[in-house]
């Protein structure tokens, strides 16, 4: 069976399609000037973007995994999450608090999704 990686750095592929699936690496935003919610909405255009060229979409995800650096950040995270859900495909989700390995970074995101 085929593996694709997409978007590879030194360290990591952006997402990796294997078996039907799109396992997507933690994706942090590009703008760390912003708050957590446009944070977060950088991370999810992100998202649209590696899922698109993995052949998939938001409506097929799976699981998603959120890490938030401060719990107190969670409702305008999940405004960001909101306005971007598809409401008739809500993935299975995680969201824990924890340090990121950069400071800026508020949220990062990861999960898995079925290519279409």
């Amino acid at each position: 069976m085929t593996i694709r990686r997409l978007q590879e750095e030194a360290r990591l592929s952006g997402a990796v399609v294997h078996g039907g699936l799109v396992y997507l690496a933690g994706q942090v935003a590009d703008d760390t000037s912003l708050d957590i919610e446009g944070q977060t909405a950088d991370i999810l255009a992100q998202i649209d973007a590696l899922l698109a060229e993995a052949g998939s979409h938001k409506s097929r995800l799976i699981s998603a995994q959120i890490f938030i650096t401060d719990m107190a950040n969670i409702g305008a995270m999940n405004r960001a999450w909101d306005a971007w859900l598809d409401p008739t495909a809500k993935p299975a989700r995680a969201t824990v608090q924890t340090p990121l390995a950069n400071p800026a970074w508020l949220v990062e995101i990861t999960g898995i999704a079925a290519v279409l």
